[in-house]
């Protein structure tokens, strides 16, 4: 069947207690643990937020810099002009331009990861890409601050690793954390970073349980549930990474 796990994906799944909620640096090490393919995965969060994000006011949408970035190059297009674009170009920008980029945009081209305007570009220029850029994921916006007229600013803040971040359909919330290859203490470091920023932004409108769910998982791994309870970085960070011991993988003892 094509929809059936290969057998590298059941055997990590056999050390995964799913009905269980692992602390954070447990949960790490066994995510680390499952991604055993040959090449270096991507390591994700999933939270499940109590929000209705059929009401405006309830959904979340912003961007933070991860400590560690992302463990990967970011391709920045910027839309500036004039010393603009000279500040965006000294910054590590890849494709700087006008109207000119807007053009291979809407020929098709969309080879980067983020992209940047200043406001002088966004209305004449930049607003006739939405249909293109919108659904990417991919269009300016100035309150996650890739509309800005610091546009060098925004261009090494992208490429240190902040990334955006917003609630789906379903008030679920997706980021990278890093790569497998990153050791624990620096994914323990972006996981906590990612927490208090989700806390910090809670809808005022949010009522009830607001974390509901954490999951981490691999790219080609199974999920592991995390202690949603969790929130405050000294309980994230207290424990520390566990390291390569079977202790990692087990449930943790009940309190006294």
């Amino acid at each position: 069947m094509a929809g059936r796990r290969g057998k590298r994906y059941r055997e990590a799944i056999e050390g995964v207690d799913r009905t269980h909620a692992y602390p954070p640096a447990e949960a790490i090490g066994l995510v680390k643990r499952t991604a055993s393919t040959k090449f270096d995965e991507t390591i994700e969060v999933h939270l499940r937020l109590g929000v209705n994000v059929r009401h405006a006011e309830e959904q979340l949408r912003g961007t933070l810099a991860l400590p560690h970035g992302l463990g990967k190059s970011i391709t920045v297009a910027a839309f500036a002009e004039g010393d603009a674009a000279r500040a965006a170009q000294e910054a590590g920008a890849e494709f700087v331009g006008g109207q000119d980029l807007a053009e291979r945009i809407e020929e098709g081209w969309t080879d980067f990861d983020i992209a940047i305007a200043t406001p002088a570009l966004m209305g004449p220029v930049v607003s006739k890409l939405g249909r293109i850029l919108g659904p990417q994921g991919k269009m300016p916006n100035p309150k996650v601050g890739t509309v800005t007229d610091d546009v060098g600013r925004a261009v090494s803040e992208a490429k240190a690793g902040k990334v955006e971040y917003r609630t789906d359909r379903q008030g679920n919330v997706h980021l990278t954390l890093g790569k497998a290859s990153f050791d624990e203490r620096a994914l323990l470091e972006n996981y906590a970073a990612v927490i208090d920023e989700i806390v910090r932004a809670k809808p005022a409108a949010a009522k009830g349980r607001y974390l509901i769910s954490i999951t981490l998982a691999s790219a080609m791994g199974p999920g592991v549930r995390v202690d949603a309870s969790r929130t405050r970085e000294g309980e994230i960070l207290a424990a520390g990474p566990m390291g390569d011991g079977d202790s990692a993988a087990a449930p943790e003892p009940a309190a006294a």
